[in-house]
């Protein structure tokens, strides 16, 4: 099969056609059509999701596209021995990114001691070194604060509060209920307040 996720990053689903399970069956089967609906319609939530996880800070590792590219990728590769198991397709998908996001955030430790400050090529309208600074800085912040947290808090949290997903969807993306969801969304929440507090009083 040679779709590349690319191929289909630009196009949109058209407004009332369904979601990506219309599309799951034919794209097992290895249908061409398929498979671009289906990554048109997976690729908005996967980069979504890597932006959130893997933050805009992280210069000598791979940026949050390139994480999405290998997440699009690995479910393209896998798509062949896919069985629905009662759980949506996305269930599936954010599987496969969170361990994508886990290797990146190996490899960006890997790297960090040999990373070297980057010059600028050339002055154009790009944010100048002031804003570039203050949104890696930003950025480095919230992915620190997001570190206190337990991986699965981590996970439900970014799932609820950054793409958005309801608890009932959350709790099928993560093999939980959706009461147990929310407890854990607000443990984290709580959490993080904790760590603000801290930071701010010199913790």
């Amino acid at each position: 099969m040679s779709v590349q996720c690319e191929d289909v990053a630009s196009s949109s689903p058209a407004r009332g056609e369904g979601g990506p399970e219309s599309y799951v069956e034919g794209a097992v089967r290895g249908d061409r059509r398929s498979v671009e609906a289906l990554l048109a319609r997976i690729r908005p939530a996967v980069v979504k999701y890597c932006r959130a996880r893997v933050g805009h800070g992280q210069r000598s590792s791979a940026s949050a596209e390139d994480v999405a590219q290998e997440v699009c990728l690995a479910v393209l590769k896998a798509l062949p021995n896919y069985r629905e198991q009662g759980r949506p397709f996305l269930a599936f998908v954010y599987g496969i990114a969170a361990h994508k996001v886990a290797d990146a955030h190996r490899a960006a430790a890997r790297n960090r001691a040999e990373s070297v400050p980057e010059l600028p090529d050339s002055a154009g309208v790009e944010p100048g070194p002031e804003l570039r600074a203050l949104q890696g800085e930003l950025s480095e912040r919230m992915g620190r604060l997001l570190d206190v947290l337990p991986d699965r808090q981590r996970e439900i949290l970014v799932l609820r509060v950054v793409l958005g997903l309801s608890a009932e969807e959350t709790a099928v993306a993560v093999g939980s209920t959706p009461g147990a969801v929310r407890v854990a969304q607000h443990r984290a929440l709580t959490r993080l307040r904790k760590a603000l507090d801290e930071a701010q009083h010199g913790g």
